[in-house]
């Protein structure tokens, strides 16, 4: 379980992320929701251990993440952010490898290879293997992105914004992805969104936020409501079952 107690976060005094107390971990995909500068991001860097909190504790299934070793953090959560600063002259095999890097410091084994190879033919990247990033579109280097955290092997993924500049149809094709690794591997996918519709087909349980505080926690279909979505977002939101699912209408 992902625990934060307390958690605060401040930027030239001002609070980006504001005495945060909340659980993630028990559900297959958890959606993060919120309007620009709610703090989502700020979240995540803070579990990865990629800012200090200047209050609060952070743990992974019991252990301080302030106190824990960045190698044994690397085996049991993985955090794919959106501003992925990785080298485009970089073959997919290549960035996949680094996956195994918390596993191994870079000398893999047989074992370690068993896990590139599954990781990259679970996102059907077996013909794209040896191309370098920038050769790729936005959708396969994405799914480059997510097998190099699948082959990294954790039982929590934080993926932040993995829908940016994708098209409609990728941005589907990735979040069916986030749901199979949930469904199939058990994996426990915590994802920063930011089209709520995606949110409420794909997660079971929306987390809201606004000025760096959690203002709803509920499963998906709960936080799906008028009043809740225009409390988060402070525009109105209408919502309309369409084949059973609640669908939000944006009128700005």
């Amino acid at each position: 379980m992902i625990v934060l107690d307390g958690v605060t976060k401040r930027y030239a005094g001002q609070a980006v992320l504001d005495d945060v107390s909340i659980r993630f971990g028990g559900e297959g995909v958890t959606a993060l929701i919120g309007p620009n500068g709610a703090g989502k991001s700020t979240l995540f860097a803070l579990v990865g251990r990629l800012l200090r909190p200047d209050a609060g504790r952070i743990a992974v299934d019991g252990e301080d993440v302030a106190k824990a070793s960045s190698g044994e953090l690397a085996k049991v959560l993985a955090v794919l952010r959106q501003d992925n600063h990785v080298a485009a002259r970089l073959t997919v095999h290549d960035l996949v490898e680094f996956g195994r890097f918390p596993h191994t410091r870079g000398r893999l084994t047989v074992h370690d290879r068993d896990h590139v190879e599954r990781a990259i033919a679970y996102l059907d990247l077996e013909p794209y293997r040896g191309r370098f990033l920038d050769e790729l579109s936005g959708g396969q280097r994405q799914r480059a992105f997510i097998a190099m955290v699948l082959a990294q092997d954790t039982r929590y993924v934080l993926l932040d914004e993995p829908l940016n500049n994708l098209d409609l149809r990728h941005m589907s094709e990735t979040m069916k992805l986030v749901r199979r690794m949930a469904d199939e591997l058990g994996k426990r996918v915590v994802v920063v969104l930011h089209d709520i519709n995606f949110a409420a087909t794909y997660a079971d349980r929306i987390v809201a936020m606004r000025a760096g505080r959690v203002v709803a926690d509920a499963p998906a279909a709960e936080v799906m409501r008028p009043e809740v979505l225009q409390a988060v977002y402070d525009t109105s939101v209408d919502v309309r079952l369409v084949d059973g699912r609640p669908v939000a209408l944006y009128y700005g």
